[in-house]
């Protein structure tokens, strides 16, 4: 949908900005591109080419929690970059990050896009950059996609859209929940709401009872009274400031910011300094 810039931004950034971004590495030798949460994977193909364009020796390393996600992927890998050498992980990237199951002696640039440390409290992030730090050698990369703090209403727009399709996305959680786990939400009796904080730049996404009802889930009565929220994602907006101060708390120095043409959004280089 329009109103949600966060992808076409970042899509924006590796397409006009991948030779920079690889220039700015700075590579001795051999790279590791690892991928935390790989999806798809359509932007960072546009990094991939700018890689094998620059005649770089380049192993992409896509790790994600899906296996079905992980084989289109490579289906797609094999029909648009068949020269790359790729070696896939499927699993939680927490416990797949602590047995490094790819060649250490390469230098690495660990990937974690789409504004996903958004999704991260404070603490939160702050223990996920430690853990990337804990994995990586002194002078490894680390590229963080970050949606930036801007108008309000640009951001209330993109998660609170007036066409109900985030509303759909969230109620589609009980669907799920219904189908998959047995439970019995009557969606008609849940609606969405949207809260932003500009002081603190969080997005916070609700479901909310409409009435006094129960829901029952494996096996367990929940009761919910009226306007009762479930919260469902935290989607939190940073300052430049607030990157820079976050890297260096956990190791890390900010090498470059890469922003759209709107400045809406940033892929930050972050190098391991300790």
């Amino acid at each position: 949908m329009p109103e949600y810039y966060l992808t076409n931004s970042e899509h924006e950034i590796f397409c006009e900005q991948s030779n920079q971004i690889i220039n700015k590495l700075k590579l001795k030798g051999s790279l590791n591109v690892v991928e935390f949460g790989a999806g798809d994977g359509a932007k960072t193909l546009e990094l991939l080419k700018a890689m094998l364009g620059q005649k770089l020796d380049v192993t992409y390393v896509p790790i994600d929690i899906s296996n079905e996600a992980i084989t289109i992927l490579q289906n797609r890998l094999r029909k648009q970059l068949p020269e790359l050498k790729v070696m896939p992980k499927v699993g939680d990237y927490f416990s797949l990050l602590k047995s490094h199951l790819w060649d250490t002696d390469a230098q690495n640039l660990y990937l974690f896009l789409g504004s996903n440390i958004g999704n991260y409290s404070d603490q939160s992030a702050a223990q996920l950059l430690q853990l990337f730090n804990k994995s990586m050698r002194l002078g490894d990369g680390l590229l963080v996609g970050v949606d930036l703090q801007k108008s309000p209403t640009v951001i209330y727009d993109a998660y609170f859209d007036p066409h109900g399709i985030t509303k759909r996305f969230n109620l589609n959680l009980l669907h799920r929940l219904n189908r998959e786990l047995n439970a019995n939400f009557n969606t008609d009796l849940f609606d969405f709401e949207c809260v932003y904080d500009p002081d603190k730049g969080e997005v916070k996404s609700y479901l909310v009872s409409l009435e006094d009802q129960t829901i029952t889930l494996l096996g367990n009565n929940i009761r919910f009274f009226k306007n009762e929220r479930i919260w469902t994602e935290l989607s939190k907006k940073y300052t430049l400031n607030q990157l820079e101060e976050l890297a260096r708390q956990n190791g890390f120095s900010v090498k470059n910011h890469f922003l759209d043409r709107k400045k809406y959004f940033t892929n930050s280089l972050w190098i391991k300094e300790r």
